[in-house]
């Protein structure tokens, strides 16, 4: 008789990077509407690319925002806070303009709309 070999067990799956980066999108919010930016539209697309490397496209309601300045930096600061983001990178565009049609259903409920 010969030796079983034993069978290799599966790794347990581990989280998908991008919807842990969306989650941690979802508790950024717009400190003029209270809804998050996820669910705003503002944030256009998350890729992750090899090694964890996340690149953010996002927008804002409207180029004057008072938070033009800072928001961009706070989502690139939460991103990176993810755990398995190695790097982060957010590109603000305004092309597509953001528009209330955007918004999720969740959003506009919230919002009255």
């Amino acid at each position: 008789m010969s030796a079983a070999t034993p069978e290799p067990t599966a790794a347990a799956p581990a989280p998908d990077l991008e919807q842990s980066v969306i989650g941690a999108l979802k508790k950024v919010y717009d400190p003029e509407i209270p809804v998050n930016i996820y669910d705003l539209g503002l944030v256009y697309s998350v890729v992750v690319g090899d090694g964890g490397a996340v690149n953010v496209t996002m927008t804002l309601t409207a180029p004057a925002c008072p938070v033009a300045g800072t928001l961009p930096g706070e989502v690139e600061r939460v991103v990176r806070s993810v755990e398995g983001v190695s790097e982060a990178k957010v590109d603000l565009v305004w092309d597509p303009p953001w528009n209330p049609g955007m918004m999720s259903k969740m959003a506009r409920v919230m919002l009255g709309m």
